[in-house]
């Protein structure tokens, strides 16, 4: 091993060894080996140099011996050693960003202006809306726009956002998250903007500080080199820190403020009838007005910090600034993974369209490898600063490098570059002559990618290629569940392993999609009931190993025990009488097929659950014939806690321990090996962290039930199920509603129905107001019985709609607490929910 100096800052930086990676930019790229909580990128330097990186930054505290011999081997490859690979990432972002203080790196001749953007709400949106109103229109009044992808607003997602910078923008726009002091100075040094957007002050992230002064004064920090900061001066607490503190280190700051309450402000607001009135009384007193795009009040005050900074950067009048206010859209803030057409899944990410969200999302598109075939649509980039067969060549490497089975170009710009795509690439000059001659039914068993810039209106082509279903859906929030597998991971320790129950559909959520999740995140195992589960999982591309939890097999019916050994899945073994039959069912198989290798199975110690399960009494008969079976292999050995989730039992819950260790020891010293060992659920491995062992199995805690209610806000809720208002009327007092006539009405009632019935999961014993759901921000009771395919609530007390979207659960209304109304537990309101309701993944972080 060889340690080099820090490589040109120039090379492409990567700090994710699963990230699509362009073989022929290999050589120029640069890994950073980040060591985190739930990871270490040192474990993957072996990984990214069989791919043909040669430049490496890694740790010298994470150099142990072994890695330090195993780097030795890679002899032309060349190590950076430093103390942090995230601050050496952070200082060369920096470097970067510097250049573009200097005149000669900018195209135009001038340093670049950078906005820096903070705050507790809004940073990705009004990042999003200034770059839709700053591109794509005619000089002198656009830009070329650098910016952050998506939500990349942390310690790493920053500089990773800054290598976005070349000389070829006008304009950067990037933000910046924090949730503790001391964060936002390297933050800073990387963005170093020269204009400041500082949307508002709420309580993300508290926690993590002394006082709501600390937070503001420590988010101020991004502006002490700025030139202009634009803020509400209706947040009184961060006007008063910016005149205190911030003045005090930048006197030079020009100081923009805006006030819809009439405090002292550079620019004095009012909104009347959809109309916003901008009176600059400091700077010219004259008045302008402009048509509201939208009326809620978040979004107006996102679009006024917008409305400031284009005044900023540009000299348009209110007319073409409306021109411009008219063609903004709500922000798709997740990609959404939807079903389509003729077994296909869609990725729908079509109001967004640049290099760097193209990396990203053909990175969520390798993990579904669901389907036999890739698919991505793609418009004409707009706006890059890059000349088109430099930009295009990219795209088509990135097209390469992520194995993309067929491209789909929608654009003019696209379409006379299709010499750089692959031959079966199709190109179509818009979006509507692309509805008009693709032929439709050549998409089949693919993963499709819908990307595209706003102006081509991808929508209607998400619309065309999803499959149609009535108007309730599951929503799945992967970014959730990532965070709660992350939270076990932190309570169990790296040297412990996880095995994740994907069983029954994986609680409801959809299991193919969620173990695609888990094996990216690079679980240990997964576990299902039944056999047909596990094969439905390798048929859709799932390599972990997979325990079968129920192998319903005999010697007469030997059909599922070969799909076990078909699909490589390994049993759970709870009794001599299933041994046996497994036994000889294997070895006649390895007899028939000349084959030694041994199969795994699990052992199912009874430790007091009582359901299944070897008793201890049996463990000298295990052993025996264990031992006169050397084509059995056992991988694992576990047992169940039966009241891990109740204090009252964990006397119980010890003496079970304890046997399992008794039990342990004897299979142990009578196979001479020790399995892998696992006792914990959800539940339990809160409870009961001592008892960790060598694994944990992981169920309803991923799916966002911390069901020991002891640390019930460290998950988040995963799922949230929604339907709609098919109708709405006007009952009178004293009528009935629904079968049986059980709901009588006391008063005058606007009674809605919705398309949700007990054969979409939502249970009978909900109706009769025993229920709830949510209608735009107001519980509304059921009425009547629930029906097989609707249900009816009253909503007089609600602002409501028909079409309007209802939630059954989510966070408002938690799965918990939709379980105690009816004297049931989570699992089964969550596995409840049927297969016909459609699942709709969706991804909003980094």
């Amino acid at each position: 091993m060889t340690t080099e100096p820090l490589p040109s800052v120039h090379n492409l930086w990567l700090t994710d060894s699963r990230q699509t990676l362009d073989p022929s930019q290999a050589a120029n790229t640069v890994f950073f080996a980040i060591r985190g909580e739930h990871h270490d990128g040192h474990a993957f330097v072996g990984d990214l140099y069989r791919k043909g990186v040669r430049h490496f930054v890694v740790e010298r505290q994470a150099i142990t011996p072994a890695r330090r011999a195993e780097f030795a081997a890679y002899t032309d490859a060349q190590f950076s050693e430093v103390d942090s690979s995230l601050q050496a990432l952070q200082s060369w972002a920096a470097e970067h960003r510097a250049a573009f203080g200097r005149a000669a790196f900018s195209r135009r001749g001038n340093p670049i202006p950078v906005v820096g953007i903070t705050g507790s709400n809004g940073k990705t949106i009004v990042k999003e809306w200034l770059a839709q109103l700053l591109s794509g229109w005619p000089p002198p009044n656009e830009f070329v726009i650098a910016k952050s992808p998506r939500s990349y607003n942390s310690q790493l997602g920053v500089p990773l956002s800054m290598q976005e910078l070349t000389n070829q923008h006008t304009l950067g726009i990037f933000e910046a998250g924090i949730s503790k002091p001391g964060e936002m100075a390297a933050l800073e040094a990387i963005i170093r903007p020269t204009i400041g957007i500082f949307t508002n002050i709420g309580t993300a992230h508290d926690e993590g500080f002394r006082s709501h002064k600390q937070k503001i004064a420590e988010k101020l920090r991004l502006f002490i080199h700025a030139e202009t900061l634009i803020y509400s001066a209706d947040y009184t607490d961060i006007d008063e820190e910016v005149r205190l503190l911030l003045k005090a280190v930048n006197p030079n700051l020009r100081v923009v403020t805006w006030s819809l309450t009439g405090r002292n402000a550079t620019y004095q607001l009012v909104i009347k009838d959809g109309f916003l009135l901008v009176n600059s009384g400091r700077e010219t007193g004259e008045t302008e007005t402009f048509k509201l795009p939208f009326d809620d009040a978040a979004s107006v005050e996102n679009l006024i910090h917008c409305l400031m900074a284009v005044k900023l950067l540009t000299t348009l009048d209110a007319s073409a600034l409306q021109q411009r206010l008219n063609r903004l859209r709500p922000v798709s803030m997740r990609l959404e993974l939807k079903e389509g057409i003729n077994n296909c899944v869609l990725i729908d990410d079509s109001y967004n369209n640049d290099v760097a969200g193209l990396q990203l999302a053909l990175r969520f598109l390798n993990q579904q490898n669901t389907r036999n075939h890739t698919i991505v649509i793609l418009s004409d980039v707009l706006q890059s600063g890059q000349r088109e067969d430099e930009l295009y060549g990219q795209v088509a490497d990135l097209m390469r490098a992520g194995h993309v089975t067929q491209f789909i170009g929608i654009g003019p710009v696209v379409s006379r570059n299709a010499h750089l795509f692959a031959p079966n690439s199709r190109f179509y000059p818009d979006t509507t002559a692309f509805l008009a001659e693709f032929p439709v039914a050549d998409l089949r068993d693919a993963a499709i990618l819908v990307k595209g810039a706003r102006p081509f209106s991808f929508e209607r082509i998400v619309s065309w290629l999803q499959r149609k279903a009535h108007g309730t859906v599951l929503e799945i929030n992967l970014d959730a569940l990532t965070s709660n597998l992350n939270y076990y991971r932190e309570k169990v320790g790296q040297q412990t392993k996880i095995m994740v129950m994907v069983k029954a559909f994986a609680y409801g959520s959809g299991s193919a999609e969620v173990a695609q999740l888990l094996q990216f995140h690079r679980v240990d195992y997964l576990a299902v009931a039944y056999a047909d589960e596990g094969v439905s999982l390798r048929e859709n591309g799932i390599t972990l190993p997979i325990m079968v939890m129920n192998p319903a097999g005999s010697a007469d019916r030997p059909e599922t025990f070969a799909q076990l050994l078909n699909y490589h899945l390994e049993p759970e073994v709870y009794s001599m009488t299933l041994l046996r039959a497994w036994g000889r069912f294997v070895a006649q198989r390895q007899v028939d097929e000349n084959s030694l290798s041994p199969v795994f199975i699990h052992l199912k110690i009874d430790t007091g659950m009582h359901r299944l399960g070897f008793l201890e009494s049996e463990l000298p008969d295990l052993v025996t014939y264990l031992n006169e079976q050397p084509n059995l292999r056992v991988a694992t050995v576990f047992s169940h806690l039966a009241g891990a989730d109740e204090a009252q039992f964990n006397d119980f819950s010890r003496q079970q321990f304890e046997t399992f260790e008794r039990c342990v020891a004897v299979l142990t010293l009578g196979l001479g090996y020790q399995p892998t060992r696992h006792l914990l659920n959800s539940a339990g491995i809160v409870r009961f962290p001592d008892y960790k062992l060598d694994m944990v199995r992981l169920g309803i805690g991923l799916y966002g039930v911390e069901s020991s209610q002891i640390d019930k806000a460290a998950v988040q809720p995963v799922g949230t199920l929604k339907t709609i208002i098919s109708q709405i009327k006007t009952v009178p007092a004293g009528e009935s509603v629904g079968y049986s006539r059980r709901g009588v009405l006391d008063h005058n009632a606007r009674i809605a129905t919705l398309a949700i019935g007990y054969a979409d999961g939502y249970d009978r014993r909900l109706g009769n107001g025993i229920g709830s759901v949510w209608v735009n921000g107001t519980p509304c009771p059921t009425v009547g019985n629930v029906c097989m395919d609707m249900t009816m609530i009253d909503v007089t007390a609600a602002s409501a709609a028909e079409g309007d979207e209802v939630i059954i659960f989510g966070r408002d209304i938690t799965i918990t607490q939709l379980a105690r109304q009816i004297g049931t537990i989570p699992y089964e309101i969550l596995t409840g929910v049927s297969e016909r309701v459609k699942r709709v993944f969706y991804k909003e972080g980094n």
